[in-house]
């Protein structure tokens, strides 16, 4: 097995040589929520969707650990890299040029939500959640009361940040939208 080092976020100079010089090998990314995102984003770029991708994280607590049923723990993260099955499942992009694997946020916010054709928002909250998982996109309030599974999320605001993956968005925006890409990526998941 071929091991690759980067540094945190690895893009295009990184990802795609890999995957020209070896098609059809299993990514194993050990990194945070968000190296997985970048390394996910540059397979969707590339039309690699198919591309089997294992996830060892390097923290306990990350989302996508979470939302996708993975072990918490070094040792069974990285035996399920090695031995376990890659299953299609959702992906989920923004309308900006970015994906999502575990969790987005939008702090402080005030404005509308919809998840399809539910309301999730109407006024202000401390925050907006919402996960990516074998669901598509779940998306909470903050309040703990309004919640929503289900193809995209859409947000309308006076202005705010998204944070993806722990990343935020490099600049203030009105709207965004979380949605269930047409093709399905392929992590590497728990039987």
């Amino acid at each position: 097995m071929r091991s690759v080092t980067t540094g945190p976020r690895p893009g295009r100079d990184v990802v795609d040589p890999l995957l020209a010089e070896h098609p059809g090998v299993r990514l194993i990314v050990h990194g945070d929520d968000a190296d997985l995102a970048a390394v996910v984003l540059r397979l969707l770029r590339r039309s690699a969707l198919g591309t089997e991708v294992a996830y060892l994280p390097v923290h306990r607590n990350s989302a996508a650990v979470r939302n996708w049923g993975l072990p918490s723990s070094f040792a069974d993260a990285a035996g399920l890299a090695r031995t376990g099955t890659a299953r299609p499942q959702p992906l989920l992009r923004d309308d900006n040029g970015g994906v999502l694997v575990g969790r987005g946020e939008i702090p402080d916010l005030y404005g509308e939500a919809y998840c399809d054709a539910v309301r999730v928002l109407h006024g202000r909250v401390p925050r907006l959640v919402v996960d990516a998982g074998p669901d598509g996109v779940r998306v909470r309030s903050g309040r703990g009361v309004t919640a929503a599974t289900g193809r995209a999320v859409q947000i309308g605001t006076t202005g705010a940040t998204p944070v993806r993956d722990g990343e935020p968005y490099p600049r203030e925006t009105k709207r965004w939208a979380w949605y269930r890409h047409t093709e399905p990526w392929n992590p590497v998941l728990p039987d």
